[in-house]
Formats: C-alpha cells, sequence, structure tokens
C-alpha cells in the first residue's frame, strides 16, 4: 500500500458554521480516489482480525466511511437515523446538545444479541453523538468492539465519552 499524508486531503475552513469555529472538510479526501481508498484500507488493516459483525454509524458522514469498511471486512452496515427516516419497527434514543436536542433511531431488527459492533464515523469531536448511538445498541445486547473516527479533534474531550477503544487516522 502506498504511504499518503492523509492530512494532505483535509481542507481547513475558518470561521465555519459559525465564527471561532475551524472546520476540518473531508471532501478533498472523498474526492481522491487514492486518498479515499487509502483511508478505507487503513481502517480495514486495523480491524481485519477483530471479527466485526457490523458496523453501525450514524447519518451522514458516517456511512461515508463505514458502508465501504463494511464491504472491505465482509460486515453488515447498519445506518443509524434521524427520526422518521426509518420505514419498520425502530428504537430510539433522545440526546442533549450544547444548544438543544437531538433524537436517533434504528431498525429492531438491525442487530442479534452477541455480535460484535464497530462504531463509526467522519470526526470525534465532542463525542455526544457517538456516545448516543452507543446507548442507543444497549437496546441489543451486543459488543462494542470499538470505535472509529477519520478526524479525533483531541482538544474537544470527546474521547471522555467513550466506553470503547477508539481508532482514529488524523488527530488534531
Amino acid at each position: 500500500m502506498p504511504q499518503l499524508d492523509l492530512r494532505d486531503y483535509i481542507r481547513e475552513i475558518p470561521d465555519f458554521p459559525k465564527p471561532g469555529i475551524l472546520i476540518r472538510d473531508i471532501t478533498p479526501l472523498l474526492a481522491a480516489p487514492i486518498a479515499f481508498q487509502y483511508a478505507i484500507d487503513l481502517f480495514a488493516d486495523h480491524y481485519r482480525d477483530a471479527k466485526i459483525d457490523s458496523i453501525v454509524a450514524a447519518e451522514s458522514r458516517g456511512f461515508i466511511f463505514a458502508a465501504p469498511l463494511a464491504l472491505a471486512l465482509k460486515a453488515a452496515f447498519v445506518p443509524i437515523r434521524k427520526p422518521g427516516k426509518l420505514p419498520y419497527s425502530k428504537h430510539s434514543y433522545s440526546y442533549d446538545l450544547e444548544y438543544g436536542s437531538d433524537t436517533l433511531e434504528m431498525h429492531t431488527d438491525a442487530l442479534s444479541s452477541g455480535q460484535r459492533v464497530l462504531v463509526m464515523d467522519d470526526l470525534l469531536a465532542t463525542g455526544g453523538t457517538v456516545e448516543a448511538c452507543c446507548k442507543l445498541l444497549e437496546h441489543f445486547s451486543v459488543d462494542i468492539v470499538g470505535c472509529a473516527f477519520c478526524i479525533h479533534l483531541t482538544g474537544l474531550n470527546g474521547a471522555s465519552r467513550l466506553k470503547a477503544p477508539l481508532f482514529s487516522l488524523l488527530e488534531y
């Protein structure tokens, strides 16, 4: 596998979505097939021997990494969605955000007890969304093998909210 510096494919945009925030934009990475494939290969190499049954991800950017990784690991991909997006019977989990609240849902038949599950998102910041995903998974009695991210913003302390091992490709 060729060595790439994935930082070369992350664009920094100051004052987005509001003044004082510096966003790490993954769209240049997604637009470069060699870099995107490299990122998926790095995740696959890390988790290849973890015997993962399913990869869950909250919409929408987590889907971008979770679906191809699930194929690479021959695991199921399970979407976690916002309310009103899933057509079948579902479990829900509501949680508080800095400026309000949100709810996540997943189908009641999405996972089986005892499965080994990886939780995935594009970025770990404060950890609220991934913590909510893990709480939602409590309905299923699964083993959360880890939480994986393309980018981990270490200064925002999101890792402190995780109860499973963290793996990220990049740290800022």
